[in-house]
């Protein structure tokens, strides 16, 4: 058993079809590099998976690159709307927000949201106000926005199309990846913590919510199985309750974490053209990162190492 084990995401698709000079991939390697050194060393100060969790997906979600956070992708009216949720495996707490335009930090506000509100969903302005009287760091959405992503916006409104980060084979843009972010972390504790944070598609219609701050699909985490963060097109991943669908199928089917992520993201997914991929620990400190695109930004840590991966 692993003394701790930290993973973190940055989203699946084709990522090579995105380095250029502006945004390298050394960049990406470097701010990844970040993210999962974060989060280890609080599990090396014997600090908690929720701790860890946020701390990985602060450091991306401050980064341009990733699409969360700063950076987001932006709906058709050229705004960011971004949402986010977190799960604590040891007593099945959890929190969301979704359609937020003002947070600096997301994932930090579905925290607030799993500890301090009796809720586990708020979206839109109420989710805003909630944060925001909560002391959570707040900024403009202007501050939010990237130029890349306004010139990504242009095109995808000039074609007339949704822009998913991903492979698609009717997809000729440029940009194939799913910047959705996330981490999944068991700590020395024993207690398992999942999160995931994202701004969603580029043109998206105002008020679209994804997989990501829905609990069961988009983030799941259970101490009798395991910490899931999933990224990809989120239609596929709520119909199919992927996170959840994964702590069942181990729960009452006896199988590994290998053998069900494995069995979710390369058959039951496909089945309906989901596209995407996951990060997982189980209680054990068994991980497991399988996706069906060709390639995830990807990390992981333990007591010996810590390694981050694009293909």
């Amino acid at each position: 058993m692993n003394d701790f084990v930290l993973c973190i995401h940055g989203g699946a698709g084709q990522p090579a079809s995105i380095f250029n000079d502006d945004r390298p991939r050394s960049k990406y390697l470097e701010v990844l590099k970040q993210s999962i050194e974060a989060g280890k060393k609080i599990l090396e100060k014997n600090g908690s998976a929720i701790e860890a969790v946020e701390a990985s997906i602060n450091v991306l979600e401050n980064c341009p690159l990733f699409n969360s956070g700063f950076g987001s992708a932006l709906t058709h009216e050229g705004i960011v709307e971004m949402d986010a949720s977190f799960m604590n495996g040891q007593d099945l707490s959890c929190g969301a927000i979704a359609s937020v335009k003002y947070l600096k930090n997301p994932i930090s506000g579905a925290r607030l949201v799993m500890e301090k509100s009796p809720h586990v969903l708020l979206v839109g302005d109420g989710a805003d106000q909630y944060c925001q009287e909560n002391g959570m760091i707040t900024v403009t959405n202007e501050e939010l926005i990237d130029d890349f992503r306004k010139v990504q916006l242009e095109e995808a409104i000039k074609n007339n199309r949704l822009q998913l980060d991903h492979h698609d084979e009717h997809d000729n843009s440029s940009e194939k990846k799913y910047g959705t972010v996330g981490a999944v972390a068991l700590d020395k504790h024993g207690n398992l913590a999942a999160g995931t944070s994202t701004g969603g598609m580029t043109n998206k219609h105002k008020g679209r919510v994804g997989d990501s701050p829905l609990i069961g699909a988009g983030t799941y985490a259970n101490n009798k199985t395991c910490a899931i963060s999933s990224t990809g097109h989120g239609e596929a991943f709520m119909r199919m309750v992927t996170a959840y669908d994964v702590s069942a199928q181990m729960e009452y089917a006896g199988k590994s974490l290998k053998e069900a992520t494995d069995f979710m993201v390369h058959q039951k997914l496909p089945e309906i053209e989901g596209k995407g991929g996951l990060i997982s620990i189980d209680k054990d400190g068994n991980f497991a990162m399988p996706f069906n695109t060709p390639g995830m930004f990807r990390g992981i840590a333990t007591k010996t190492s810590a390694e981050v991966f694009i293909e």
